[in-house]
């Protein structure tokens, strides 16, 4: 743990404001135990400030850009200005994921006999952060964790804590599938046709639902959009590949992407 003893220069952090002057703001590190570091007020916003506390109050959770460490010194220089808003979110988001992530290990430890810090030094060798492994599990990759050196009991444990705490991402896309049969078993044949469209695709689901001839519904929810949308193409070619060579005709007109789901 020796290398996240200290931040490096360049590095996002997650502060909470502590105490506020006329010339700069104090703040402690959330995610380094014990260190301080100041924030100039040149460094809080861009432009003249006249007062300090019209951009940053006590108390306040903000995310910071390292400028400068000196270990022996034990200073740290930080910027808020030089933090974007998308960098700030993005920041947010792994933060709180690391808080969970330390929660549930401390559940594997309790439940195999474990130190915390063991497991947590074997995720940070082996994945750089401690959530990646948890996504990795729900996600299917449970033999990875197996390579971390970790004993069978804290493996176990790790895998346990994360089908039980971690809800794997999906989204859904839609679309209508337009298909047409002027042939007397034309029924059957768009039949053939649905059938085809539910093809066995690992982690996605596939739904047909009837709107009103020719118009059937085809809704795809997978991991990601990009999995997602290779389903709903693959789907929707092999019911209009089965109307098309019975000499009928068929499309598909997609709907625009919908959010996330869980």
């Amino acid at each position: 743990m020796s290398d996240r003893s200290w931040p490096s220069a360049g590095e996002l952090v997650v502060c909470t404001v502590r105490n506020i002057k006329d010339f700069a703001a104090f703040v402690s590190l959330d995610e380094y135990e014990g260190l301080e570091g100041l924030i100039p007020i040149s460094e809080i916003a861009t432009g003249w400030i006249k007062y300090i506390r019209d951009h940053i109050r006590e108390g306040q959770k903000v995310v910071c850009k390292v400028l400068h460490v000196d270990r022996s010194r034990g200073h740290i220089d930080l910027s808020l200005k030089d933090v974007n808003d998308h960098q700030r979110r993005e920041k947010i988001r792994e933060w709180k994921n690391e808080s969970k992530a330390a929660k549930w290990i401390g559940f594997a430890a309790e439940a195999s006999g474990e130190k915390p810090e063991v497991i947590s030094a074997a995720l940070y060798k082996r994945y750089g952060d401690l959530y990646s492994v948890f996504e990795e599990i729900v996600s299917g990759g449970e033999e990875s964790v197996k390579k971390t050196g970790l004993s069978e009991k804290a493996t176990s444990a790790l895998i346990t804590v994360a089908r039980e705490n971690v809800k794997v991402p999906r989204v859904t896309v839609a679309g209508n599938l337009i298909l047409t049969s002027t042939k007397p078993d034309g029924v059957n044949i768009i039949r053939r046709a649905l059938r085809s469209a539910e093809p066995k695709i690992a982690d996605t689901e596939i739904e047909l639902t009837y709107l009103g001839a020719p118009v059937y519904r085809i809704k795809v929810t997978a991991p990601d959009y990009k999995k997602a949308e290779k389903a709903i193409e693959k789907a929707a070619n092999a019911a209009i590949g089965v109307v098309v060579r019975a000499g009928g005709e068929g499309r598909l007109v997609k709907k625009p992407k919908s959010g996330k789901s869980t």
